[in-house]
């Protein structure tokens, strides 16, 4: 007989709760340590490690969007949910959320005429926006 072990659900802290605050009052994708410096800017004991499970709970549960950064580091942002793509500044971080219904077709289409299925994929577009060419 096969038990089937299913993992308890992550409960929702007050750290969490921190995290998940500040990320959604950052603009664009910031890491756990620019984000553990705004919380303890703001009084919060909380450590860089409990920053760093909380995004990685963030992002596993879909509230976060999480890329690396140009120089290897992780970023994180509070997102939408669903499956999407970003338009993101190189200069100042600016993020858009992008339709790229052209490009899901795509991509749909490249793994049936190779006979993938169940595929998946990162799509994040690089630039400079427009505020940073002034």
């Amino acid at each position: 007989m096969n038990a089937q072990i299913t993992p308890a659900p992550k409960r929702n802290t007050w750290q969490k709760d921190a995290v998940r605050h500040a990320l959604g009052e950052a603009a664009g994708f910031v890491s756990a340590q620019q984000l553990h410096l705004v919380l303890r800017n703001h009084g919060s004991t909380i450590g860089l490690a409990t920053v760093y499970r909380a995004l990685a709970d963030l992002a596993l549960a879909g509230d976060a969007d999480v890329l690396n950064s140009n120089d290897g580091e992780l970023i994180y942002r509070a997102c939408a949910t669903g499956h999407h793509h970003h338009l993101i500044c190189r200069s100042c971080g600016a993020t858009v959320e992008i339709d790229a219904s052209k490009v899901e077709n795509w991509a749909d289409a490249v793994a049936a005429e190779h006979g993938f299925t169940e595929t998946s994929h990162t799509i994040e577009i690089f630039g400079s926006c427009s505020a940073c060419l002034s």
